[in-house]
């Protein structure tokens, strides 16, 4: 389930280097893009937020970035200050901190890298060659959170920025229905779901299915039996009147 784009991003300063621009991909398709080259210069410390975002009861969220990155030796002069990553922060928070936030409150995520860097050649011709990367974030516990990027000294553009967080959709087997349930707190959570029987059935040996960090159901122990005087049919109990005119 998604709960974040990339719509609008803050800076940590009132001076950023970061832009915020409108152009084409290679398709001809407008993009919206917050773009920052500064290579030339040492010690870079450019950093671009996003706004305050509920965290909606996951309690682990993922961060998917799409974005272009030029190859540093492609341009002249600048392999003693040009860098080819850029770094990923989040802040967790009970309410929107507005511009009293700090670079100091964040928690790195990872350093991300391109797996394929454009040159001046890709640019003449448009050719973005877009990297995409997932990380996950948790547990979490806080009502909400920010996300953040570092700069040190690349010439990156960032396209799209999705958050996101998982679930297993509910479902019904053996007789037992098994609500939706947000995944756990880190990769290996598996989380239990105990399933309640469907009308006019009854618990044979408790229902239980557990739920993955992946979104997925893992197989169903225990299960449900049809009350005297009903069958199961088509994943429900049904009186035996009834089957006889199916």
């Amino acid at each position: 389930m998604c709960f974040g784009e990339f719509n609008k991003c803050h800076y940590l300063s009132n001076i950023s280097i970061w832009d915020a621009i409108n152009e084409m991909d290679e398709y001809f398709a407008p993009i919206h893009t917050y773009q920052v080259c500064n290579v030339m210069s040492p010690s870079q410390n450019n950093w671009l937020r996003t706004g305050w975002i509920p965290r909606e009861g996951a309690r682990r969220i993922y961060i998917e970035v799409k974005f272009t990155l030029r190859d540093c030796n492609s341009m002249p002069g600048v392999l003693g200050t040009c860098k080819e990553t850029f770094n990923m922060f989040y802040c967790e928070s009970d309410r929107a901190l507005g511009n009293t936030i700090r670079e100091s409150q964040f928690i790195k995520i990872d350093t991300i890298a391109a797996d394929e860097s454009f040159t001046g050649v890709d640019l003449g011709v448009r050719r973005l060659k877009l990297n995409t990367e997932v990380r996950g974030v948790g547990p979490l516990s806080r009502r909400g959170f920010y996300l953040a990027f570092q700069d040190n000294g690349a010439c990156i553009a960032l396209t799209t920025m999705r958050v996101y967080y998982k679930r297993c959709v509910g479902v019904s087997r053996n007789l037992a229905v098994f609500t939706d349930v947000v995944t756990g707190a880190d990769s290996s959570s598996l989380v239990e779901v105990r399933g309640q029987c469907v009308d006019h059935a009854e618990e044979k040996d408790t229902p239980k299915m557990y739920c993955s960090a992946e979104g997925e159901w893992l197989v169903p122990i225990g299960r449900c039996v049809c009350s005297a005087g009903f069958e199961e049919h088509r994943d429900s109990c049904v009186g035996k009147c009834y089957l006889l005119h199916v």
